[in-house]
């Protein structure tokens, strides 16, 4: 499916962003990983991510965090990335978009963690537990998905399944066989998990 470029702006900051529009309320939010190391929304597991939800007719929203790509401003902490999403939620429900997901990657689901409260349902795909705090954890009720690789080091499923008794215990726990936080010939797999659980 065809998407547009499009922007909006987050705590007066003009970000970009591209939009893949289908009929109906259904959308999708995608937060990309860590800015310093790279991480933007062309990330191919952010891809891979927009496709799963794409195939099950949701509208898909990527963008690029302040100071990313054309994004303007500068890296912020996780404290204005979190109000660049925020600021994504708002935009995309004035296009009649209000049926929402968040979907994050590494440093994106570390960001969506923080705003638990305003989606309908949470997916996390390999959450940085061994590399960022995520402070002491606290319910999200409406985290329905965690994936991550046996290989990943940077999102070992022995520490996310600490987090997620907390998080939200009822939430579908999916560890990739061979996968490492790059899912790296794993996409695939990747995308057909997110797909089959939405």
């Amino acid at each position: 499916m065809l998407e547009d470029v499009i922007y909006f702006t987050s705590d007066g900051l003009r970000l970009a962003g591209a939009l893949a529009r289908t009929a109906g309320s259904r959308g999708v939010i995608i937060a990309h990983p860590h800015p310093l190391y790279g991480g933007d929304m062309d990330n191919p597991v952010v891809l891979a991510i927009q496709q799963a939800y794409l195939h099950q007719g949701f509208s898909t929203l990527r963008f690029n965090f302040r100071g990313v790509g054309a994004s303007a401003g500068r890296f912020d902490n996780g404290v204005g990335e979190r109000a660049d999403v925020q600021a994504a939620l708002t935009w995309a429900a004035g296009l009649g978009i209000t049926d929402i997901d968040l979907a994050g990657y590494s440093f994106g689901a570390w960001v969506n963690a923080g705003l638990g409260a305003s989606c309908r349902r949470m997916v996390m795909v390999s959450p940085p537990v061994a590399f960022m705090n995520f402070g002491p954890p606290v319910a999200i009720k409406c985290l329905s998905l965690i994936v991550t690789g046996d290989r990943d080091e940077i999102a070992p499923p022995a520490m996310i399944a600490g987090y997620r008794s907390a998080w939200n215990p009822t939430a579908a726990f999916e560890v990739i066989p061979g996968a490492d936080h790059f899912y790296t010939g794993f996409l695939k797999i990747l995308e057909d998990h997110i797909a089959a659980h939405i």
